[in-house]
């Protein structure tokens, strides 16, 4: 049941901050009071203004932040066990490796944030709302524009190698979220939103998923032991059957058919063979970024997870293929065919998608440009990205970062553009 608020408190434009000495004085005050020194003083942050502050390796254990805006906060490495975040604004925020044991998150908005190496054991992350009364005495709710709704939002957040053991998360948002490696043991995600959620090699041991959305879900390679999916919508969910061909069954190592495909591009196409990989789980492949892979073809193939830096990938064909979670830094997709492919919380700083320039028989020159139509960027770093003359019709930019992005003559009808940081 949501928890309630009756208290009379400002409009969201109107929160008072408090400044990085402000913090530091608070901070300093409820270190006593947890130590029990006199005059120490329990933090007590309820509906301020704090957002991009530096608060880590702090112990702000049983602080109350309620209500309060802290969209990129830096909380990496702090004690924050007990500690009340209600209905609290936490987009972007940086909480890696920090300890929320028994954390209210009820109603908290963390889309976006990094919660790497987190330990959510026992918080609750069941719905919040902030309720007033008017004048008339009648309980109304607090207008707070994207956290008017009760749910709490995680969409989007890195929760990779994460503790939520008996955690209770009836009714959240996951969507989006990469939970690799996490332990999700004993929780109760009855009702929550997992779709399109990165959940390879978690352990899911006795936990309840009853009635979530798990629509294009991966689990592969989790422990489900005992888990209860009762009435979860499962489209498109992937399991350990659903990532594709293993590379062995091609009967040859990598690097020989690399050598095939190599002598293909030389030869123009008079000898060897180009590599087709696609349908292929490429998740297992040691330093895959570290071969040249100009113009193979990976239709539907699975590259999840994998370190791809600097990978050189023009004029490759690559459609629905699946990048998820990728480091795809300065990686080179010139001239490629990526229609339909997923890009979802990918690092693409510096990535190319341009076009590339051909010469043609007679000397003249011709441009081939990059096809990305209706792709998945969901919450991807697309910070310097290179996107000129590339067709991005139909493709999804939702809550992306878009800094310094190039998209000289590119083609962006009916591209979605949902909460993108376009600075």
């Amino acid at each position: 049941m949501a928890r309630e608020e009756f208290v009379e408190v400002p409009e969201d434009n109107d929160l008072p901050s408090l400044s990085q000495s402000d913090m530091s004085k608070i901070i300093r005050l409820h270190a006593d009071y947890l130590q029990g020194k006199h005059g120490g003083a329990r933090a007590v942050i309820k509906f301020k203004d704090i957002s991009g502050l530096d608060l880590s390796n702090s112990d702000l254990s049983q602080a109350d932040f309620t209500g309060s805006r802290m969209a990129g906060i830096n909380l990496s490495y702090c004690k924050l066990e007990g500690a009340t975040f209600f209905v609290c604004d936490m987009r972007n925020a940086d909480l890696q490796n920090s300890n929320m044991t028994r954390s209210d998150l009820r109603g908290a908005y963390l889309s976006g944030a990094n919660m790497t190496g987190v330990n959510l054991d026992k918080a609750d992350l069941r719905e919040g709302k902030i309720m007033r009364r008017d004048k008339k005495g009648v309980l109304t709710d607090r207008d707070r524009g994207f956290l008017s709704g009760t749910k709490t939002d995680l969409s989007g957040a890195r929760l990779t190698n994460a503790s939520l053991k008996d955690l209770d998360a009836r009714g959240a948002n996951f969507s989006d979220v990469d939970l690799t490696g996490a332990m999700i043991q004993q929780a109760d995600c009855e009702g929550a939103n997992f779709s399109n959620a990165n959940l390879a090699d978690t352990d899911m041991t006795n936990a309840k998923f009853s009635r979530t959305n798990m629509k294009g879900a991966i689990t592969a390679n989790s422990l489900l032991t005992n888990t209860e999916f009762y009435d979860a919508e499962q489209e498109d969910m992937r399991g350990d059957q659903d990532m594709g061909h293993k590379l062995e069954s091609l009967g040859k190592s990598l690097e020989e058919l690399l050598d095939d495909h190599h002598t293909w591009v030389s030869s123009a196409g008079k000898s060897g063979e180009q590599l087709d990989l696609s349908g292929y789980d490429l998740r297992d492949i040691l330093n895959l970024h570290k071969y040249e892979m100009t113009a193979i073809k990976a239709v539907g193939a699975t590259f999840l997870n994998q370190n791809l830096k600097n990978i050189h990938l023009q004029h490759a064909y690559l459609d629905k293929s699946d990048f998820r979670d990728c480091n795809l830094v300065n990686s080179d997709f010139r001239a490629s065919s990526l229609k339909y492919a997923l890009f979802s919380r990918t690092n693409l700083q510096n990535a190319n998608f341009g076009p590339l320039y051909f010469t043609n028989i007679d000397g003249s020159k011709r441009k081939k440009f990059t096809d990305l139509s209706g792709v998945n960027f969901r919450y991807a770093d697309l910070r310097g990205a290179d996107f000129s003359h590339a067709n991005l019709s139909g493709t999804d930019f939702s809550h992306a970062i878009l800094d310094r992005a190039t998209f000289l003559d590119a083609n962006l009808n009916g591209a979605l553009l949902k909460g993108t940081i376009l600075e």
